[in-house]
C-alpha cells in the first residue's frame, strides 16, 4: 500500500559494462524490466551509432518475419501457444536463424510466384473455354439467318445500309477479321457504344453473359463477365478495335477459322486445365507444409529478433570509454531494485564468460526522476484513470488508492439501482473469471478491450450500485418491501381522522406522522417503501439526494485538501502547513462546512411536529453573507453572532492565504541570512566539501529537493522574483476561493444524474413493461415474451450503456477538476522501464494474427 499510495523512491545509477558482456547484461536487464536507460548521445545521429548495422539485420528480419505472418494468416494456419519466452539469442546464433529466414523467403517466394502463374494460366484457359462455347451459338445463329443489325438513334442512316450488312461484305468479297474475347459485365454498353463510334459501323459486335462467376485478376473477387464477338472489315478498322479492347482492359483469344479446329482447340483445353488443377493442388499443400512448419517457429523468431533489437537499441544510448573495452550507461532505477539489478549484471557477465564483471555505481542528480507507481491487474485501472488526468509528480500523494472507493461510490450514488447494479456486477464478475481467456483478452475491438481493462472497476461500480440502489430502495423503479413499512394507516382510521368515505371521496390522503402509531420508526435499511406510492415522492427525494450531494461534495472536497499536508509534510515545506493549508481548509469550513453542519441539526433538531415552523437553511445561509438577521426563527441560540464570526475567519484567510507564502520567502530570502549568521549558523559553511555533498544526495533521495532548506540555499545563489510568486499565489488563491463554491455547486450533480436515472427506469417501465403486464387475457403470456425483450433491451442499452457512461463521466469530473486539484498537481514524467515483456503485445498491436 505505501507503494501505492506514493511512487517509488528513485535513483539514478551508472552501469559500467565490459564490452564482451554487454550484450548479455543488458538482455537480462530486459528480463528483469526495473530500469530506463538515459541517451547519452543526444547529439549523434541514429545513422552513425555503434551498433546500427546490427539493428539494420534486425529490421530484415522483422519484414521477412512480416511476409511469413501474412502468407500463414492468407493460408488460414492457426498459430502455436503463446505461452514460451525465449530468451534473446546471442549474436553468432542469429546468423543461422537470418539464413533458414532469408531461404524460407526465398523458398515460399518462387512458389508463390509459381501458384500466381499457373492460376493466371488457368483462369486464361478457363476463360477461353468459355469464349469459345459462347461464340458456338454465335457461329450457329450467323450460319441460320442474317445476323441482326444494330440499332443506335444516334446513327439511323446505318440502319437502311444494306453495304454495311454482314450477308452484303460476304457477296462484294470483303476480307474480314474476328476480334473475340470477355469484359466485364459492367463495360459492356460504353464498349459498345465506342465501337459503334470509332469504326463508323464497320464492325458488327455480338456478346453474351456468361453464367458463371470469374475471378477477377485483380481484385481476386468472382465477377460476371461477357464474351464477345467482333466482326470487322479491313485491316484498319482491326487495329482500332484493338485499341479501344486494350482501352477497356479485354482479353483477347484468337477465334478459330473453322469448326474441326474449335473441336480441336476445345479437347486441348479440357486437358490442360485438368492438369493445370492437379498441379495447383499439389503446390497448395507443398505449400501448406511450408507454411506449417514456419508457423510452429515464427512466433519465437519473431520474439527473439524483437528483443536482439531492444538490446541493440539500448546499446547505441551508451557511450564508449577512452578505451573502447567499457560501455557506460545511465539508468533510472527503484532504490529498492539496486540489488536485483546488480544480481542481473552478474548473471550476464557469469553467461558471457567475462573475466571483469559489470557493474552499476549509484551517482547523485538534481534532475527530476521519473514517477513509478507499482499497480496490479485491480489497482491498474484505477491507477490509468488517474494518469489520464495527468502522471503524478514524483514522490506526491498518488490519488489512485482513494479513487478506488471513491469512484465507484460517486458513480453508485448516480447510478443507484438495485436491478441495473446487479446486471452490472454479474457482467463484470463474468468478465473476471475468464480474464486469462486468450480470445477475450487479444481481441481487435476497441470497446471491448475498453471494457475488459475496467472489468474491475466495473465489478466495483456495480457493487457499489447494488449498495446504494438498497439505500435508495430502488430496483427497476419499484420499491423492495424487506423489513415492513414503519407508516402504519390503520392508526389514522383508530383515531378517527379517516373514514370510510374519505376513501372513496378523495384520491389522495395524507398520513400525519405526529398522530400516534402512524409511523412507527425508520425503516432499517434505506428510504421506506412506502415513499413509492406516495404522491410528493419526487419532493421528498429531491430533498434528500441535494442535501445529500452537497454534504458528499463537501466532505469529498476536504479530504482532498487534508491530503495536501502529506505532501507538504514529504517535501518539507512546513510553512505551507500554516500558510496554505490552514487558510484553505479555514475557508472551506467556516462557509461550507458550516452549511453541512445546518443541514445535520435540522434533521436532528426539528421533529415532525416542528416541520411546518422550521427555518430554511438557504435563507440563514444567504443572510450569513449579506451579514444581517431577518425575523425568521433561529436554527440554534447564538446564531447570529457564530455566523459572523465564521464568516470573519473565512475572510482573513484569504488575505494570509495570498500574501502569506509570498512574503515569507522574501523574509527568507532577505531577512534570514543575516539573521543566521547572527546566529552562528555561518559555521556551516566550515563544514567539508563531502559532507556537504552527502547532505546534499540524501536529501536528494528523501525528496527534499522541494523542501525549504534547498529553496533558501538556491535562493542565495539566484535572486527572487516576488512578482511571479505572488502572481502564482494570487492565481492559486482565487482559483481555490471561487473554486469552493462552483465545485460545491458541481457536486449536485450527483443529485441531477440520480433523479435522471429513477425518472427514466421509472417512464421505462410504465410505457413498455406496465402494459405487458396489464393484459389479462390468455394471450398475455405470449405478448409478455416480446415486451419483455424490448424492456431487455432499452433497459441495457439506455439505463445501463448510455446512462452509465454519462454516470462514469461526470464521476470522472469529480475526481479530476474538484477532488485532485487540492493536492495533485500531476506534472511527473512517467517511468518507461526497458522491459521485454511488453514483446509479447506488441506482436497483437503490430496487426498480426
Amino acid at each position: 500500500m505505501g507503494s501505492l499510495f506514493r511512487s517509488e523512491d528513485m535513483c539514478l545509477a551508472q552501469l559500467f559494462l565490459q564490452a564482451g558482456s554487454a550484450y548479455d547484461c543488458i538482455s537480462e536487464l530486459g528480463e528483469t524490466g526495473l530500469v530506463e536507460f538515459r541517451d547519452l548521445n543526444p547529439s549523434v545521429n541514429c545513422f552513425q551509432r555503434k551498433f546500427v548495422n546490427e539493428i539494420k539485420r534486425c529490421e530484415e528480419m522483422e519484414r521477412i518475419l512480416g511476409f511469413l505472418l501474412r502468407e500463414i494468416k492468407k493460408a488460414d494456419l492457426p498459430l502455436p501457444d503463446r505461452d514460451v519466452n525465449p530468451v534473446a539469442p546471442l549474436p553468432k546464433h542469429i546468423m543461422a536463424t537470418m539464413e533458414q529466414l532469408q531461404r524460407l523467403e526465398a523458398e515460399l517466394s518462387e512458389v508463390t510466384r509459381n501458384k500466381e502463374k499457373l492460376q493466371k494460366n488457368l483462369r486464361e484457359l478457363t476463360e477461353y473455354t468459355h469464349m469459345l462455347h459462347v461464340t458456338k451459338n454465335f457461329a450457329q445463329r450467323g450460319s441460320e439467318q442474317d445476323p441482326p443489325q444494330a440499332q443506335y438513334e444516334e446513327f439511323p442512316f446505318l440502319e437502311r445500309d444494306a453495304a454495311l450488312d454482314y450477308t452484303g461484305m460476304q457477296r462484294m468479297g470483303a476480307k474480314l477479321g474476328f476480334i473475340s474475347g470477355l469484359i466485364q459485365r459492367p463495360k459492356i454498353e460504353a464498349f459498345e457504344r465506342m465501337m459503334w463510334r470509332v469504326c463508323k459501323g464497320y464492325t458488327i459486335l455480338s456478346y453474351s453473359e456468361i453464367d458463371e462467376y470469374l475471378e477477377d485478376p485483380d481484385t481476386g473477387e468472382p465477377t460476371k463477365s461477357v464474351v464477345f464477338l467482333i466482326s470487322y472489315w479491313g485491316e484498319l478498322i482491326g487495329q482500332k478495335v484493338k485499341k479501344i479492347c486494350d482501352c477497356y482492359h479485354c482479353h483477347l483469344y484468337p477465334y478459330p477459322s473453322s469448326r474441326e479446329e474449335r473441336t480441336d482447340v476445345v479437347e486441348g483445353l479440357g486437358t490442360r486445365i485438368q492438369d493445370l488443377n492437379t498441379v495447383l493442388l499439389r503446390t497448395d499443400d507443398y505449400l501448406r507444409q511450408v507454411l506449417k512448419k514456419a508457423s510452429e517457429s515464427v512466433y519465437t523468431w519473431y520474439i527473439e529478433v524483437k528483443k536482439m533489437k531492444a538490446i541493440y537499441y539500448v546499446l547505441n544510448l551508451c557511450s564508449l570509454d577512452v578505451t573502447n573495452k567499457c560501455l557506460i550507461s545511465e539508468v533510472w532505477c527503484p532504490v529498492g531494485d539496486l540489488g536485483a539489478v546488480r544480481q542481473a549484471l552478474e548473471e550476464g557477465s557469469r553467461k558471457s564468460g567475462a573475466t571483469l564483471p559489470s557493474f552499476v555505481n549509484r551517482i547523485p542528480s538534481n534532475d527530476t526522476p521519473p514517477t513509478l507507481i507499482k499497480t496490479n491487474k485491480f489497482t491498474s485501472g484505477f491507477q490509468n484513470i488517474v494518469d489520464a488526468y495527468g502522471v503524478g509528480t514524483y514522490r506526491e500523494v498518488n490519488p489512485a488508492p482513494f479513487t478506488i472507493i471513491t469512484f465507484p461510490f460517486l458513480f453508485a450514488v448516480m447510478f443507484g439501482d438495485l436491478g441495473h447494479g446487479l446486471i452490472m456486477a454479474v457482467f463484470a464478475f463474468w468478465m473476471v473469471l475468464y480474464e486469462n481467456n486468450r480470445k477475450l483478452k487479444n481481441t481487435r475491438n476497441e470497446i471491448w478491450n475498453t471494457f475488459f481493462e475496467g472489468r474491475y472497476i466495473i465489478l466495483l461500480m456495480g457493487l457499489f450500485s447494488i449498495y446504494t440502489g438498497l439505500i435508495y430502495n430502488d430496483c427497476f423503479s419499484k420499491s423492495l418491501n424487506l423489513f415492513g413499512s414503519g407508516w402504519s394507516v390503520k392508526a389514522m382510521f383508530e383515531a378517527g381522522v379517516w373514514k370510510g368515505s374519505d376513501i372513496a371521496a378523495n384520491r389522495f390522503l395524507i398520513l400525519d406522522p405526529n398522530i400516534t402509531g402512524v409511523f412507527k420508526g425508520p425503516y432499517p435499511l434505506g428510504i421506506d417503501p412506502i415513499w413509492n406510492l406516495a404522491n410528493n415522492r419526487l419532493t421528498f427525494l429531491n430533498s434528500y439526494k441535494m442535501k445529500m450531494s452537497v454534504i458528499l461534495g463537501i466532505v469529498h472536497m476536504s479530504f482532498g485538501v487534508v491530503l495536501s499536508v502529506y505532501n507538504h509534510l514529504h517535501f518539507r515545506k512546513k510553512s505551507n502547513l500554516y500558510l496554505v493549508f490552514l487558510p484553505e481548509l479555514l475557508f472551506m469550513w467556516c462557509l461550507f462546512g458550516y452549511l453541512v453542519f445546518m443541514v445535520v441539526y435540522k434533521w436532528l433538531a426539528f421533529s415532525a411536529a416542528e416541520s411546518k415552523t422550521a427555518p430554511s437553511i438557504l435563507i440563514h445561509f444567504i443572510n450569513m453573507f449579506l451579514m444581517q438577521s431577518s425575523g425568521n426563527q433561529l436554527l440554534y441560540p447564538g446564531q447570529v453572532g457564530v455566523q459572523g464570526f465564521l464568516l470573519v475567519i473565512a475572510l482573513l484567510s484569504v488575505p494570509v492565504l495570498l500574501l502569506g507564502k509570498p512574503l515569507y520567502l522574501y523574509w527568507l530570502h532577505n531577512g534570514s541570512q543575516r539573521l543566521g549568521m547572527y546566529r552562528g549558523y555561518e559555521r556551516v559553511r566550515r563544514g567539508s566539501e563531502e559532507e556537504l555533498s552527502l547532505m546534499h544526495a540524501q536529501d536528494m533521495e528523501e525528496g527534499s529537493g522541494h523542501s525549504d532548506a534547498s529553496t533558501s540555499r538556491e535562493h542565495q545563489k539566484e535572486q527572487i522574483n516576488f512578482g511571479d510568486e505572488f502572481l502564482h499565489q494570487g492565481i492559486h488563491t482565487i482559483e481555490y476561493c471561487l473554486g469552493c463554491v462552483s465545485n460545491t455547486a458541481s457536486y449536485l450533480r450527483l443529485w441531477a444524474l440520480s433523479l435522471a436515472h429513477a425518472q427514466l427506469s421509472e417512464v421505462l417501465w410504465r410505457m413498455v413493461m406496465h402494459l405487458g403486464l396489464r393484459v389479462d387475457t390468455s394471450l398475455g403470456v405470449l405478448f409478455l415474451v416480446p415486451v419483455f425483450g424490448l424492456f431487455a433491451v432499452l433497459t441495457v442499452s439506455i439505463l445501463l450503456v448510455m446512462e452509465g457512461l454519462s454516470a462514469f463521466l461526470h464521476a470522472l469530473r469529480l475526481h479530476w477538476v474538484e477532488f485532485q486539484n487540492k493536492f495533485y498537481s500531476g506534472n511527473g514524467i512517467k517511468f518507461s522501464p526497458f522491459s521485454f515483456a511488453l514483446l509479447a503485445s506488441s506482436f497483437d498491436h503490430d496487426g498480426f494474427p
